[in-house]
């Protein structure tokens, strides 16, 4: 949701009348939304300027290297989007409706190292921290214990497996948390864990309770949730292999859904 806000906002920036002076300005929209870039393209395909005004384009195009994301801290190796006609109706307020639905396609891909990293930033480890594990005593009715999440480490393999290990901390308490999946796409909106194992302290979770894990990340995994907030999402293709992870995907958001323009 925040990757998705970023490059709404940064689009209906571009076509408002701030953002009159085109692939200059265009440009700049789209580079204040990273904290670094090392490479970057914007590309605005147009019909006459008066279109423009009118808040219409015929089609954006964004290649990027090296993009570092402002929120989440995380840096994105390759990133290429590119839209379909935008129409906005630009109101003299900051609040810029779609006129249409807007669509496009977004590939991405993020190195392991970078994923490690941004495991480590402060915030997404205020977010790690903050939760309450509760498989460790699925059937009790009381609270779980909060735990602190410490050196939380993603490691890509092949054949699109992944391995996640974290060590979890509360009192007295250090427990050691290795994860292992493979991850498969049903429908292309909704991911799958394959054979998910699960260590504590180097023992087998019972396959009974990591299939409920399971079962319940798929649920919450599953991009049609999207849909209520007037948003399509569909990835077209997920690729984990050593080092990376690759992701293309379609987006649409239907008129409804409103971004208030940042210019």
């Amino acid at each position: 949701m925040e990757f998705l806000t970023i490059f709404l906002s940064s689009w209906l920036g571009i076509i408002s009348p701030a953002g009159l002076v085109v692939e200059t300005a265009a440009a700049k929209a789209v580079r204040s939304q990273f904290a670094r870039a090392d490479k970057l393209q914007v590309r605005l395909d147009n019909a006459p300027t008066h279109q423009l005004l009118n808040g219409k384009v015929q089609r954006i195009r964004i290649a990027g290297r090296g993009l570092e994301l402002k929120q989440p801290s995380l840096r994105l190796a390759v990133l290429e989007l590119e839209s379909d006609p935008i129409d906005i109706n630009l109101r003299p307020q900051k609040q810029l409706q779609l006129e249409q639905p807007l669509q496009a396609g977004v590939r991405l891909v993020v190195q392991q190292q970078d994923i490690n990293r941004a495991l480590r930033s402060p915030q997404i480890a205020a977010k790690l921290g903050s939760l309450s594990i509760n498989f460790l005593k699925p059937q009790s009715r009381q609270a779980p214990p909060a735990y602190n999440l410490v050196n939380p480490r993603l490691e890509l393999l092949a054949n699109n497996r992944l391995r996640f290990q974290v060590e979890l901390t509360e009192a007295n308490t250090k427990l050691a948390i290795r994860v292992e999946t493979g991850i498969n796409l049903i429908a292309s909106k909704q991911i799958q864990l394959l054979e998910p194992v699960i260590y504590v302290n180097q023992e087998e979770v019972p396959q009974q309770l990591v299939r409920a894990i399971a079962n319940n990340l798929g649920t919450q995994l599953n991009l049609a949730n999207l849909e209520a907030y007037g948003i399509t999402a569909r990835i077209l293709k997920l690729q984990i292999s050593p080092d990376q992870i690759e992701i293309a995907a379609f987006l649409r958001v239907d008129p409804s859904v409103s971004v208030t323009s940042n210019q």
